[in-house]
């Protein structure tokens, strides 16, 4: 359990599992640090500046890891790979733009939710073809691996999924038309279109979805103290002004 003292000591709610805390403490470390994994390639939830991973989720983590009184440690990994990591106890909880989702939740816990999105679709600027989700049959479609946006796709009617690493490489093998549309949540979209001029997002919203903190199964310790400083952000005026920071400028 995050934050006892002596691993597999009466704390309940683990059920017994070592956590990357637990490991920590258990080493007679001074500090206890709160690892969060996520993945760097999803702006402006996690990206990198430089060497460091920044994001509206990072701080978010940070404000979590202060309330809680340790320190953050982010783990930057593959977006596929942070569910087997977080159940190997490699990491403590993930903060990575993580749609709440029936399937995920057999195998990780979700917090209360803080952010609402909805997948979008990219195509180039003179695609005049693909006006909507209904003319992505039989298309050629680009997601980030073990997204919704990836599930979402694999579910449409004759439709070639391509899975990427980083919605970064699903970009450039659109703009070399080699690839027919991107589904990608809503803000990463509005990032890309920023920087390159020869996309567009098509109007229409495919899903209405919310993002959570995921913690291990039946870690009913963090996840209440995850939730109480979710609370507070929002009570504090923290989470409005990140919001401001990364999403109004």
């Amino acid at each position: 359990m995050i934050l006892c003292i002596s691993v597999l000591a009466a704390c309940g709610g683990s059920q017994g599992k070592e956590t990357a805390v637990d490991k920590e403490v258990s080493t007679g470390e001074n500090q206890k640090t709160l690892i969060l994994g996520t993945n760097a390639d999803f702006p402006p939830f996690e990206f990198r500046e430089g060497e460091e991973v920044v994001g509206f989720d990072i701080d978010l983590g940070k404000y979590i890891a202060e309330e809680m009184g340790v320190k953050l440690q982010v783990e930057d990994m593959a977006f596929d790979g942070l569910i087997p990591a977080l159940q190997a106890g490699k990491i403590d909880f993930i903060l990575a733009g993580l749609t709440v989702d029936p399937d995920k939740a057999k195998n990780a816990d979700f917090s209360d939710p803080y952010f609402t999105a909805s997948q979008m679709i990219l195509v180039t600027k003179d695609n005049d073809e693909i006006k909507g989700s209904n003319d992505l049959v039989n298309k050629k479609i680009g997601v980030q691996l073990g997204t919704t946006g990836d599930s979402l796709a694999q579910n449409i009617e004759g439709a070639e999924v391509v899975q990427f690493p980083a919605p970064y490489a699903a970009i450039l093998e659109l703009q070399n038309k080699k690839i027919d549309a991107i589904v990608l949540d809503l803000e990463p979209c509005k990032r890309f279109l920023e920087q390159n001029e020869d996309i567009k997002m098509l109007e229409e919203e495919l899903t209405q979805e919310e993002y959570a903190a995921a913690v291990q199964k039946d870690d009913k310790e963090l996840l209440d103290q995850i939730n109480a400083a979710l609370k507070k952000a929002k009570e504090d005026g923290t989470y409005d002004a990140l919001l401001q920071k990364y999403f109004e400028n």
